[in-house]
């Protein structure tokens, strides 16, 4: 095992080089690789690093050797990979029904839950990769929720500022898959 730069990372469908879209996300609360844990050796999705931190990498071989000793360590990350699969399709979903704000919003709650505080360091760019919209859209939503008051939005930069109103806004976008994960294995925050 060794250690890598990784805190909190994105997952994205890629249907070409240049179209993809944000499918879930992934911090101190789980791992990526979740086909080792059921027993498939790829996956056709792409891993972004969205915020950097502290995190550890283990190879296959010696992941599918811990698998396989620790009926223990397979129970947990079978719970981590319904978890993640119920946050999926809540992201599908919210990508189906919900406004840009809203799934802005959603997005932003997420990424909040697995920091320590609250700054996230994100670009437009990168917000828009991640919700499958253009970039002027990220900005148009971002001076939205900043006016109501629930964030600050600088230059790579959001501040959640009231995350209890942002919650309220972002409404059933946000919620079951955390619900689930809380279920499963314990609270996000």
């Amino acid at each position: 095992m060794y250690r890598s730069a990784m805190f909190s990372s994105s997952r994205a469908a890629i249907s070409s080089e240049v179209q993809s879209i944000e499918i879930g996300l992934t911090g101190r609360d789980g791992m990526i690789g979740t086909s080792i844990v059921l027993d498939s050796d790829r996956t056709p999705h792409r891993v972004f690093m969205q915020v950097s931190g502290d995190g550890y990498a283990i190879s296959v071989s010696a992941f599918q050797r811990a698998l396989d000793a620790s009926l223990d360590l397979r129970k947990l990350l079978s719970r981590y990979v319904q978890a993640f699969a119920v946050q999926t399709a809540y992201t599908a979903l919210s990508n189906a029904l919900h406004t840009v704000e809203e799934r802005l919003a959603r997005w932003l709650l997420m990424s909040h839950d697995r920091q320590d505080n609250d700054e996230i360091v994100l670009t437009h760019e990168f917000m828009a990769l991640m919700l499958g919209v253009r970039r002027p859209s990220v900005t148009i939503a971002l001076h939205s929720l900043e006016g109501l008051g629930f964030i600050r939005s600088t230059r790579g930069l959001v501040t959640v500022r009231n995350r209890s109103d942002l919650e309220d806004f972002a409404g059933t976008a946000y919620g079951k898959p955390e619900a689930e994960y809380e279920r499963l294995i314990e609270p996000l925050r």
